[in-house]
């Protein structure tokens, strides 16, 4: 096993050390982050307004200013909407009291029913259980009814210390502090923003402008695009609230509505404090427990159809991050710096997917945190052949095609797994048992989707030429071969020829399959790495034996010179060999079309 190298372990480790000093300087210095956080993000927000009054010929500063009192006039009215219609429902709560006081006794005496009869059941049973195992047995008769005397502990209560008035001064200061400073932070951010710009870019160095610009450049994008689409959700979903609880009958249906929109701002947590008050006010305010139940079940319903498929779906997407991620991300800030750190996750989650894209140092967090496969769908598609899970490489193979034409699953997907898959044969990483199973899952796949576009490949039967062109498929050397004429001739059909693959245990015989086929144009198949000896011989026998074919190369997935091997294969005779099936059906379609008419094919292999 080859020794690390020094130079990479030592980069690890100081990216590591770097990581830790970072995560320890957030929580420790959160009173200046936490404001400087917050007014990044508002000026992501901002910064466009700004521009929009500075087209207007204002002042920066005056544009700054007009900006920041807006949003701020803004969140203050909508703070005093909030406020004086809270207030308004505390003072509408003493008219319910009668129905609180009834469905709290209702509450707390339940009556004779089933459930409190089992529930006193239980509770003597385990009162029972209790006294067997401690030893004890005292009984008393009293009223022809046993009753236990278990021995009753001297009751200790700790009496907390008195909270001063400083302590309260302190819970009140800490926000404003907060507020102060992230008004603060805004109001330069956006007058410097040049200037911040430009000494983050100093910072990087000049070596790496292109990287820089494009992160940034990325970062504004997916965190501007998540912003409009969570303002765009969170409305929308206030507006639901609002309509429904109006047609429930739920007083102070406005607030509960607009409370809707403004908690759901914060995750996971923001939407069942946004349920908490209907409910209560549903239930407070009528006599019965539907209208209760119907505001559960609302927002139960919202929460489900917005949680698993719009946010996921949306966010995902525009923000670059998976499911997990954002979970994991709301884990941590909460961690880092309380309640507050769940408003602030995603997006600073998206600058680290950004810097982890950009930066190959910290590849690792577009790959933990980023919603890109970390392997590509054919790497998928072999490991999933290696472990025999012949279930999900077919689930791999149908997402893909889902999404892509044929060609593009043969080119993109199969046939990098079958290259991965002989480049382990002939290293002999693979015993039989897998090869077989890798080989005969392959094949199957392909012969399945294949089938499935039988009924158009018929539709295009009608359409085409009535003596259409006939196509020999040969596989060069073993399985890996066959499957990707397989493919070959699968494609060809669909595309109006007459093709055919020859199975990989005749490849000898090509010669005399051919002389049977009669076809037009032969085409070998063969898969690197160890398949251009093979192609030359079969080629110089079949070009000895049929001078007039047309023969063609297809050296699938060759990252060299193909045109440079198809010469050494041929001896000069074919132009260029086809790396992708893409590519070969360019090439079939376009030598049919420069070369005209096909004469006789008994002519040519008589």
């Amino acid at each position: 096993m080859a020794s690390p190298n020094p130079a990479r372990l030592l980069s690890r480790l100081s990216i590591m050390f770097a990581a830790v000093l970072a995560v320890a300087a957030l929580y420790l210095a959160k009173v200046v982050f936490l404001p400087l956080a917050f007014a990044i993000l508002f000026a992501f927000l901002l910064a466009p307004l700004v521009s929009s009054l500075e087209r207007f010929r204002l002042p920066r500063t005056l544009a700054v200013v007009l900006v920041i009192m807006g949003f701020a006039s803004i969140l203050g009215c909508l703070g005093w909407l909030v406020g004086s219609q809270l207030i308004q429902m505390a003072g509408d709560l003493p008219r319910y009291q009668e129905n609180i006081d009834r469905k709290l006794a209702l509450v707390s005496h339940p009556g004779d029913t089933a459930f409190t009869r089992a529930k006193t059941e239980v509770e003597r049973l385990s009162n029972r259980l209790e006294q067997i195992a401690s030893g004890t047995d005292n009984r008393t008769e009293a009223s022809g009814n046993m009753v236990s005397l278990p021995q009753q502990p001297m009751p200790v209560r700790e009496v907390a210390r008195p909270t001063g008035r400083l302590d309260q001064v302190g819970g009140i200061l800490d926000p404003l502090v907060t507020a102060f400073l992230t008004t603060v932070f805004t109001f330069f951010v956006l007058l410097r923003r040049e200037d911040l710009r430009n000494r983050l870019i100093g910072l990087t160095g000049r070596g790496h402008l292109n990287v820089t610009t494009l992160a940034m450049m990325d970062a504004a994008a997916r965190i501007s695009r998540y912003f409009q689409l969570q303002l765009t959700v969170n409305t929308s979903y206030g507006a639901i609230v609002l309509l429904a609880l109006y047609f429930i009958g739920v007083p102070h249906f406005i607030l509960f509505g607009l409370l809707a929109s403004l908690l759901r701002f914060i995750p996971y947590i923001g939407a069942p404090i946004a349920a908490t008050l209907p409910t209560v006010m549903a239930l407070v305010a009528f006599h019965g427990w539907t209208q209760g139940l119907l505001v559960i079940a609302l927002f139960f319903c919202l929460e489900v159809i917005t949680a698993n498929y719009a946010e996921p779906h949306l966010y995902g997407r525009q923000t670059g991050l998976s499911s997990l991620a954002i979970l994991v991300a709301a884990a941590f800030w909460t961690l880092i710096w309380g309640p507050v750190g769940l408003v602030l996750s995603v997006p600073l989650t998206v600058c680290l997917v950004v810097v982890g894209s950009h930066v190959p140092n910290f590849e690792f967090l577009a790959v933990m945190l980023g919603d890109h496969p970390p392997i590509p769908p054919s790497t998928q598609l072999f490991q999933r052949l290696l472990a025999r899970d012949d279930h999900e490489a077919s689930e791999i193979v149908e997402s893909y095609l889902g999404d892509h034409t044929l060609v593009q699953l043969y080119d993109d997907v199969v046939i990098p797994a079958l290259t991965m898959a002989e480049r382990n044969r002939h290293q002999q990483d693979l015993t039989q048992d897998a090869e077989r199973f890798i080989y005969q899952t392959l094949r199957d796949l392909i012969l399945d989707v294949g089938d499935r576009d039988e009924a158009e490949m018929q539709v295009e039967e009608q359409t085409r030429e009535e003596s259409p062109k006939r196509v020999l498929c040969a596989p060069v050397r073993d399985d890996a071969d066959e499957i990707v004429a397989i493919m070959l001739a699968q494609l060809l059909q669909a595309a109006g020829f007459e093709a055919k693959a020859i199975p990989v245990e005749r490849d000898s015989r090509v010669g005399a399959i051919a002389a049977t086929e009669q076809p037009d144009i032969l085409f070998l198949s063969g898969l690197p790495p160890f398949t251009r000896a093979r192609s030359r011989r079969l080629y110089n026998t079949m070009r000895s034996r049929y001078p007039d074919l047309r023969i063609m190369i297809g050296l699938w997935n060759y990252r060299d010179d193909q045109a440079q091997a198809a010469q050494q294969i041929s001896r000069g005779d074919v132009s260029e060999a086809a790396t992708t099936l893409a590519q070969a059906l360019a090439q079939v379609q376009a030598m049919v079309e420069e070369l005209g008419p096909i004469h006789p094919v008994e002519q040519r292999l008589a």
